[in-house]
């Protein structure tokens, strides 16, 4: 039986053209060796097992080739032979992780003035050169400046953060990429035809994607999957070996919540908790297939890193969902993540983000109507709309009990004044005497919309052939903005005694016909006034002599500001109006007005 060597070690690159995934990096090094334009220290940084290394030892071995081939070492000089057989002289390797002091550095120094054997150049690659120690850093900064003509220094990191800047600005800095996944599955395949194994195509994705970007994470998975499934790797087999879900239980999984079948849901989450997987590994494993999903359902399906008839699953599966179940789905299966490690009862989360994204595809497949489910009569045109976002309720309508309801904050109210109205008036059984705006919880007098037509649901089912008679639209009176305008003292002198803050505003009010246009300064005082509105406009039509209907805008102008503020006379005017007895108090506890 041969020697066994791992497909890592066996099927390393030997070339620039045999490297994966690295194009750009290795173009520009065989440019830099064809011109002669080599610099005295690189730094090779990136990821595990995307080729620094391999990278480092090419080069060293193509610019000693004392015949290359373009940019490519001959493998037949002695220099090649030489480093092919491991006794070269003038290419050396130096772990930094074990050899970081400063006296390693100093005998690096000392072989550094020693000139080639064979060739222009010595080179001295120092992998994961962050494990040097910061004096041994030091110590390294002079020669690494200003090197003999004859040494270059290749330098190899997986952490290029932990390199302190004055070695950084010392070197060409080449940043590797990971490998992709489709990359990564085409030299699986090349290796897997070289040594006679058969695959299916979702094996090779299967091992590509869990090595995550490293060419020799993959091979060493590659081999662990050949020795377990005997030279023919069978999806099932390599996502057994490599302890990993399967597609198939998250395209299953995915199907399942898309009827809202929870109920199997569960119990196949039960199965993967079952096979010693983790619920968070689950569901991260679920939430990366919802975003693969909505990224197959457009061009961005470039954005999944699957080849051949898996990603042709993928697009079939993402036809059948909706978009706002899939960014649902992703949305819960995020938040779930973030409170994982910190539940106290994992699988009682995860099983909730089921049943919640299992609702969302409920909710997709009722295709029931609002007729079907609860078949509602023809009603009547009992609210019928007055003015701009106004509506107007019937008297045929009983008016239930008042409820609370969230005050609203309408444009426009208009209020019907009569001379026996008091100032704050109570609800009646007739609000028709009231128009006010129109939204998803306002109130009429007191009552809310929905319970009003509620009302009068209930009444056209009791009463089906009962016609109801249209009301009347609210009367104007034609000369209501004469007559505010004659009595313009007067209806400020008003609104002083009721709302003294408001005369600001009301000071430069606008008239137009039946509507009077105020503008303030804050939304907080646009708030004050729309909640008194009533008051507001019962004051003004019986002080102007007013018998009709007002309506009232309020502006929001945060450029304009109070032209004088509330006088202290007024106030102190305001408040023994409403409560004499503060005269008493200051006079027995000897105060003065400030």
């Amino acid at each position: 039986m041969s020697e066994f060597i791992v497909s890592a070690r066996k099927y390393r690159p030997a070339t620039f053209a045999s490297v994966v995934g690295q194009q750009s990096i290795t173009s520009t090094l065989k440019n830099a060796i064809e011109r002669g334009q080599l610099a005295h220290a690189y730094l090779f940084c990136g990821p595990r097992g995307v080729g620094k290394t391999t990278c480092a030892r090419i080069f060293a071995k193509a610019i000693n080739c004392l015949s290359p081939v373009g940019a490519e070492a001959c493998n037949e000089c002695e220099s090649c032979r030489a480093f092919n057989e491991g006794r070269s002289m003038n290419i050396h390797e130096l772990d930094a992780a074990s050899n970081n002091s400063v006296d390693d550095i100093r005998s690096l120094i000392e072989q550094v003035r020693i000139m080639p054997q064979i060739g222009k150049y010595s080179l001295f690659i120092i992998d994961e050169v962050h494990m040097l120690s910061q004096q041994a850093f030091n110590a390294f900064l002079k020669t690494l400046e200003e090197p003999p003509k004859h040494a270059i220094f290749i330098l190899a990191t997986t952490e290029k953060h932990k390199i302190i800047p004055t070695i950084l600005s010392r070197c060409q800095v080449y940043d590797f990429n990971r490998i992709k996944v489709e990359d990564s599955v085409a030299y699986l395949k090349h290796i897997a035809d070289k040594e006679g194994v058969r695959y299916d195509e979702e094996s090779l994705n299967l091992i590509a994607q869990k090595a995550d970007g490293g060419m020799r994470d993959a091979l060493s998975m590659f081999d662990k999957a050949v020795s377990f499934c005997n030279a023919e790797l069978q999806y099932k087999e390599v996502a057994q070996t490599l302890n990993v879900l399967d597609y198939d239980t998250y395209f299953s999984m995915t199907e399942l919540l898309l009827a809202g079948d929870y109920t199997t849901a569960l119990i196949r989450f039960d199965e993967v908790l079952s096979k010693g997987f983790s619920g968070q590994t689950f569901m991260a494993g679920l939430n990366q297939h919802m975003r693969d999903l909505l990224l197959a359902k457009g061009p961005a399906i470039s954005l999944i890193e699957l080849t051949g008839t898996l990603l042709e699953r993928y697009r079939r599966q993402a036809e059948m969902c909706d978009t706002g179940f899939l960014f649902g789905a992703i949305s819960l299966l995020t938040e779930a993540d973030g409170k994982i490690k910190q539940s106290s009862n994992q699988r009682l989360l995860v099983e909730l983000g089921l049943m919640k994204i299992a609702s969302l595809g409920k909710k997709k497949n009722d295709t029931y109507s609002l007729d079907e489910s609860y078949p509602l009569p023809d009603l009547p045109d009992k609210i019928t709309p007055v003015g701009v976002n106004s509506v107007q309720v019937p008297q045929q309508v009983q008016a239930p009990k008042p409820v609370e309801v969230s005050q609203p904050t309408p444009v426009k109210s208009a209020v019907e004044p009569t001379q026996a109205q008091p100032t704050t008036p109570e609800p009646t059984t007739t609000p028709t005497q009231t128009a006010v705006r129109h939204t998803s919880r306002s109130s009429v007098a007191g009552f809310s919309i929905a319970s009003l037509m509620d009302s009068a649901m209930e009444a056209t089912l009791e009463k089906p052939k009962e016609e109801v008679k249209q009301q009347e639209p609210q009367a104007f009176d034609a000369r209501s903005e004469q007559k505010i305008q004659e009595r313009r003292a007067a209806v400020l002198e008003a609104i002083l005694r009721e709302r003294p803050r408001f005369v600001v505003a009301f000071e430069k009010m606008k008239v137009a016909g039946h509507t009077i246009t105020v503008e303030v300064p804050s939304q907080t005082l646009y708030e004050e006034i729309m909640r008194s509105k009533t008051e507001i406009l019962l004051a003004i039509a019986r002080t102007a002599g007013v018998n009709g209907s007002l309506e009232l805008e309020v502006k929001v102008n945060e450029q304009i500001k109070a032209t004088r503020p509330i006088k202290l006379e007024d106030r102190i005017k305001h408040m023994t109006e409403k409560n004499p007895a503060v005269l008493e108090l200051k006079r027995l506890l000897d105060m003065e007005y400030e």
